[in-house]
């Protein structure tokens, strides 16, 4: 019999900011993006973090970010994350989401995240959190190098599709995430939580009598 398992959005639920633009000033320094390019990116965090960036926009962000990887290995971009992850990355945990893993991982139930960013960084935290799993964007590698190309966008309703693949019961199953536009993936599960949801999440939320969740303790 299959069992449930709880499923943890990345960005603004797990960590309290986005991942990828975190990692931005170290892509800078290994000098795998320009300093223009840093600067776009801090300006993206800017509008990441109040909300204003539309569901088309920060897809097209996000695919842009893939293009700057071309020719890059993933040898050398999990070093860079391993670099940064005590520094950079485990400091923006959430510790209520942490304490909600540990309440799942009583239960016997398997704890994924589940995220647009880059597999190779879900991948990491993943890892370093000691998740059962991790399910992100894979970027297409070719004689050893990235080429910038995405093999798999794990983006608004492909989250949904992508758990639905895995042998869980999901309509025993849990995920948590802060936008809209994870509306599919919510849906997917029989126990949907919105945490520091958006303004248009909150209100679906509300309508359907979802819990809601504000995290603040990193």
């Amino acid at each position: 019999m299959a069992r449930a398992a709880a499923f943890f959005d990345l960005d603004r639920t797990l960590i309290r900011r986005s991942s990828a633009l975190a990692l931005a000033p170290a892509f800078r320094a290994a000098g795998l993006i320009s300093r223009r390019q840093l600067a776009k990116a801090a300006a993206w965090q800017v509008l990441f973090m109040a909300r204003g960036a539309s569901h088309e926009a920060v897809k097209r962000a996000a695919v842009d970010g893939l293009e700057v990887l071309r020719g890059f290995t993933p040898e050398e971009l999990q070093a860079l994350v391993a670099d940064s992850m005590e520094r950079v990355l485990r400091p923006l945990v959430y510790a209520e989401s942490l304490d909600l893993v540990e309440r799942h991982r009583r239960r016997g139930e398997p704890v994924y995240i589940v995220s647009a960013t880059l597999q190779e960084i879900v991948q990491a935290i993943a890892d370093d959190l000691h998740f059962d799993g991790a399910l992100g964007t894979v970027c297409e590698v070719v004689d050893g190098r990235y080429t910038g190309r995405a093999l798999r966008a794990l983006h608004a309703d492909a989250k949904a599709a992508c758990i639905k693949e895995l042998d869980f019961d999901l309509a025993e199953s849990t995920a948590y995430s802060d936008s809209h536009t994870d509306l599919a993936f919510l849906e997917a599960v029989g126990h949907p939580v919105c945490v520091n949801p958006d303004r248009e999440l909150r209100r679906v939320a509300r309508e359907r009598e979802w819990p809601v969740l504000e995290f603040g303790s990193g």
